[in-house]
């Protein structure tokens, strides 16, 4: 016997001589009709006005005409989609075959009418949304805003007498870096494993250099001297805040489902110097602030190196001048690193 006829025969039956379980799935606006083959048949209905309209569905027809759609198929998904003409002139009845169930949905012509969807239909629409909207990031040319965290050191190019090591020492976790960027990434090349794209956009960044012990800066007449504060202090630090471009080709690599996976990058920056001071906490807990140039280089450019897992960007920047003047303070390069968000 065909399959279809055969559904059409078992339904028919168990219609007559078996005991039918109703169950609402809201107060008014669903049904569920369960058979003793765990057999269901869901019914959904805006109001309880449409339920009680089912008298005009010719149901034994859908029935035979789903039974023969399902006979012509041999397996996986199936569909059946009636125009309103066959069944009522404003239904459309559709049937999904699934891995893990069958699907019934039943569209009338008003506004209010919503299809019943099981929760993997919800999440795959969910996986979808979020596929695209990968997708468009993957692409770029959107704007991306983020802040980075990290910690600053001092890297000495030559020692001077004039300025000892150990009078600008820093607190390695008390030397902190903090940034807020925005920035596009734009795709240049791309590939089913693998794309490059470029990231450019405008820092704002805060260099924190904490000394140690109880060393201060000061700026004298003929260069930045870092002198012995002769008292306990809490802390003391000098803040250089800038302003920067960034610049950094990456490479993005993708898995087999089109996700990203990681992404590298190897670039360049130039900073303006917008502000600086040195902060003293003394003993007591009082403050002072004093905002002075200290022979800080105004420009200040180098090399940048990226890393990104899932949604964090490691960082690592290397100022390729001097962070003083030439001839007014010692000869040190900026060494930052951190994660940004």
């Amino acid at each position: 016997m065909k399959r279809g006829l055969f559904f059409v025969v078992v339904l028919k039956a168990l219609l007559m001589v078996l005991v039918v379980q109703a169950k609402p799935l809201s107060p008014t606006d669903s049904l569920v009709i369960r058979f003793a083959n765990r057999t269901r048949l869901v019914i959904y209905g805006p109001d309880k006005a449409s339920i009680q309209a089912l008298s005009n569905y010719d149901l034994n027809k859908i029935v035979r005409e789903m039974g023969m759609k399902l006979d012509s198929v041999s397996g996986g998904p199936t569909a059946i989609s009636q125009d309103g003409g066959r069944f009522l002139k404003d239904t459309v009845l559709v049937v999904t075959q699934k891995k893990d169930g069958m699907t019934v949905i039943i569209n009338g012509n008003t506004d209010s009418a919503k299809p019943y969807e099981s929760q993997k239909d919800k999440n795959d629409q969910q996986d979808r949304q979020a596929s695209e909207r990968a997708k468009r990031r993957r692409e770029g040319g959107n704007f991306d805003y983020g802040v980075s965290f990290g910690l600053n050191n001092f890297i000495q190019q030559s020692a001077l007498p004039a300025y000892p090591e150990d009078g600008y020492d820093l607190q390695p976790l008390g030397s902190r870096y903090f940034a807020l960027s925005v920035g596009a990434m734009p795709t240049i090349i791309r590939g089913k494993y693998a794309s490059l794209k470029l990231y450019y956009g405008v820092e704002l960044a805060w260099n924190n250099f904490m000394f140690e012990g109880n060393n201060i800066v000061e700026k004298t007449a003929t260069g930045v001297a870092f002198p012995d504060a002769g008292r306990d202090l809490q802390k003391s630090k000098l803040t250089v805040c800038t302003i920067g471009v960034p610049v950094v080709p990456r490479v993005t690599f993708y898995n087999s489902d089109g996700r990203k996976v990681c992404h590298i990058g190897l670039g360049g920056y130039v900073n303006y110097r917008l502000d600086s001071y040195r902060k003293i906490k003394e003993a007591d807990g009082s403050k002072n602030r004093l905002h002075s140039d200290y022979y800080l280089n105004n420009i200040r450019y180098g090399l940048v190196a990226h890393l990104g897992i899932r949604s964090f960007d490691f960082f690592v920047k290397y100022d390729l001048n001097p962070l003083f003047e030439v001839g007014k303070g010692p000869d040190l390069r900026t060494l930052t690193f951190g994660v940004g968000f």
